[in-house]
């Protein structure tokens, strides 16, 4: 069968049709399910109303922060518009697909709101009922915005291919979805950890009142942290990912094809289509028992994913003709190590695993144990990622770098494609945390008893695992794709070199040689290695320092409501706190240390480009990429190891709750959630801005450098 292009968007729009009909069947049935608690029906309102309102806040910052960018994107690329090459329609072209990737990205954030605040309410009632239909809600909700978060990804890059008809484009629509998530990420993650830790160690260490209960002012303020962090943030931040490795491919794909709908292309956007589709069936199938474990449940239909993506995908290359199987070969490695990569970080970060046990025996002694053995056994779990990232990079390289010139690369960007092809159920599983967390304060509020909590507590649990393994794969997938975006950007500088030696030789004069790697012995590139390294570093530090000292604002509020109001500390009928305080401490907060991080890498990669041309910036993009790994790995897994060490004491081991190692584990937890929920997953989404960036100058940065 011929692999027109024709045929191939027809499936991929299909595809996309099938997913947001699916989305709209299973919001309907959330919607359909009992909520008839008026007390949790009034604090879902609270929660609905707080995410909201940040939400719309941080929007209209980012939409004047983007309006800025899409200005500066009309003038400058992909050349300056008053250059002799620069072009009106192109540069137009760019700075409305980066604006498209905004829009899509934001709407993605906002769709797992609406949804997730709405299951949050009927996810605790259910859990009166059992684990079963409490899972189901929970998961459903969550599956929601997987379907249309990829969905949308493969509509947007469907939509910008088919109407320029230039890959190049999706840079710009990449960069749009990228910006918007490194800000919603940080901000939500700001947001959601200023509330967190407050919460807790107002709460829990100093009060000794339990997690959710309704006299600590920063309760509500925690609750709508989960959606804006973990929801939408999360959602923009997988969004990013996705449109990110399917824009290196398609790039290099064009430049091996010398088209933008050659065969290597299609290839590209088969796969993604076939990724989807995978994963609606894999949501059709997640259920549990009424005595099930959610946390196998939700493994169990990634697995199922994994499989049916494996036989689809081989079936399409098999049936169209001039799909390479070295190619499907590479992005199955990618896929294997994904799902190698949550199993590393599961067995690290599962209460049910060894390693949490370990640091919950060790808060028996105290916090400095807590943080001693958290931090060790988060540097250890870096390891296994890490290798698997080299081998899949490496395999995919070489099994298809016999294929011709670029099909290496190409290769890398197919392992990252094939690692995200099941990104609609890795999304689902994220969302679906947020939803139960949210339930089981919505049960301890609403006063639901103890058999609902210990029921909300297990989903509860089974989420905190997920969203560590899902922040592992979406760290594994983003090492692979900003390696693919690496080469993405070496497309783009020798496009650029063969152009200007079209005109060097016209003029006689000494042509450029065209980039084949980079020396770190080339002082330029050492250059750029070491401030890309640090990079990382820095970003983290701005970030956690802005959840440091909005926690401090918050605490000394949360103090002051329990002096001033009396009756609150006693819970006297009818003394409520202001729980609209807190959340305008945390999103002031959060909106005032959002924008600083987030332009200090932006701007760092202009200076090193500008200084040391193409080769500081190829030198820059590794050393980002490798530091960047390392620590977002080791702070994700450091958090989930002390949350979930936290999780287990208070199940009833180590002491229990009240204990003084329960007192050390919440103090563990509060250091480790800036580090999973703030700086960790942002990390990742840095080091896809600054190589789009890196890919869009390319041509500045080659024509215009200090040295």
């Amino acid at each position: 069968m011929k692999a027109s292009s024709t045929l191939v968007f027809v499936i991929g729009f299909l595809v996309v049709a099938v997913a947001f009909v699916y989305a709209v069947f299973l919001a309907l049935w959330v919607k359909r399910q009992k909520n008839e608690n008026l007390t949790i029906a009034r604090i879902a309102e609270l929660i609905r109303d707080g995410a909201n309102t940040f939400l719309r806040k941080e929007y209209a910052l980012l939409a004047a922060f983007a309006g800025v960018l899409a200005v500066l994107i009309f003038l400058f690329l992909p050349r300056p518009l008053w250059s002799e090459q620069g072009s009106l329609v192109e540069n137009l072209t760019m700075a409305l697909s980066f604006i498209a990737g905004t829009v899509f990205s934001a709407i993605a954030g906002k769709i797992g709101i609406m949804v997730s605040t709405r299951a949050n309410a009927r996810c605790a009632e259910a859990a009166t009922e059992g684990i079963k239909p409490a899972f189901l809600i929970g998961f459903r909700g969550g599956a929601v915005m997987g379907l249309l978060v990829v969905g949308s990804c493969l509509l947007g890059v469907l939509g910008v291919l088919l109407i320029t008809g230039n890959s190049s484009m999706l840079l710009g629509f990449s960069f749009g979805a990228s910006s918007l998530a490194l800000f919603a990420k940080a901000g939500g993650g700001i947001f959601t950890k200023t509330a967190d830790v407050s919460a807790d160690l107002a709460g829990k260490v100093e009060l000794g009142i339990p997690e959710d209960d309704p006299r600590n002012p920063a309760v509500i303020a925690d609750n709508v942290g989960d959606n804006v962090g973990d929801v939408a943030g999360m959602g923009a931040d997988l969004f990013d990912s996705n449109i990110a490795s399917m824009t290196a491919a398609l790039v290099m794909a064009s430049a091996i094809d010398g088209s933008a709908l050659g065969v290597s292309s299609m290839m590209v956007i088969i796969y993604a289509a076939l990724g989807l589709l995978s994963s609606i069936v894999g949501i059709y199938t997640a259920k549990i028992g009424d005595h099930g474990s959610p946390t196998k449940a939700l493994n169990y239909s990634t697995y199922v994913t994994t499989g049916i993506f494996l036989v689809l995908t081989a079936l399409a290359t098999l049936l169209f003709d001039g799909f390479e199987w070295r190619v499907w070969g590479a992005s199955t490695v990618g896929l294997f190590v994904g799902v190698i990569i949550g199993l590393a970080t599961n067995y690290f970060t599962d209460d049910n695993a060894p390693i949490v046990k370990k640091v919950a025996h060790a808060s028996k002694t105290g916090p400095a144990f807590t943080i001693l053995s958290g931090i060790s056994y988060g540097f250890l779990s870096v390891l296994p990622a890490m290798v698997g990232i080299a081998i899949s990079a490496m395999a995919a390289y070489k099994l298809c770098e016999p294929l011709g010139p670029g099909y290496a690369m190409y290769g890398i960007s197919m392992a990252a494609v094939g690692m995200l092809s099941i990104v609609g159920m890795i999304i689902s599983n994220d969302a679906y945390g947020p939803i139960v967390d949210n339930a089981r304060g919505l049960a301890e509020m609403g006063g639901l008893g103890e058999e609902t909590i210990r029921v909300a507590d297990e989903l509860d649990s089974a989420g905190n695992t997920v969203k560590a393994v899902t922040k592992g794969f979406a760290i594994g997938a983003a090492g692979l794709t900003v390696i693919s975006l690496l080469g993405a950007f070496m497309s783009e500088v020798n496009m650029a070199i063969a152009e200007m030696n079209v005109a060097l030789a016209a003029a006689g004069e000494q042509l450029i040689e065209f980039l084949t790697g980079f020396d770190m012995l080339n002082p330029n590139v050492f250059f750029g290695m070491m401030v890309g390294a640090a990079i990382p570093a820095v970003f983290s530090a701005m970030l956690i320092l802005g959840v440091d000292k909005n926690a401090q604002r918050m605490m000394a509020e949360i103090h002051r409501q329990f002096r001033e109001i009396l009756g609150l500390a006693e819970g006297k009928s009818g003394v409520q706190p202001d729980y609209n305080k807190c959340i305008d401490i945390a999103t002031t907060g959060a909106l005032k240390e959002l924008i600083p991080a987030g332009l200090m890498a932006i701007v760092a990669t202009l200076l090193v480009g500008f200084i040391g041309g193409v080769n500081a910036i190829g030198g820059f993009l590794m050393g980002n990429i490798v530091t960047g790994l390392l620590l977002a790995l080791f702070m994700s897994n450091a958090g989930g190891i002390w949350d979930n060490s936290k999780k287990y004491i208070e199940a009833g081991n180590e002491g229990g709750k009240g204990s003084e190692s329960h007192k050390a584990a919440v103090i563990g937890d509060t250091v480790g959630d800036p580090f999973k929920d703030t700086a960790g997953p942002s990390i990742n989404t840095q080091i896809t801005v600054v190589s789009l960036v890196a890919s869009l100058l390319a041509t500045l940065f080659l024509q215009f450098h200090l040295f």
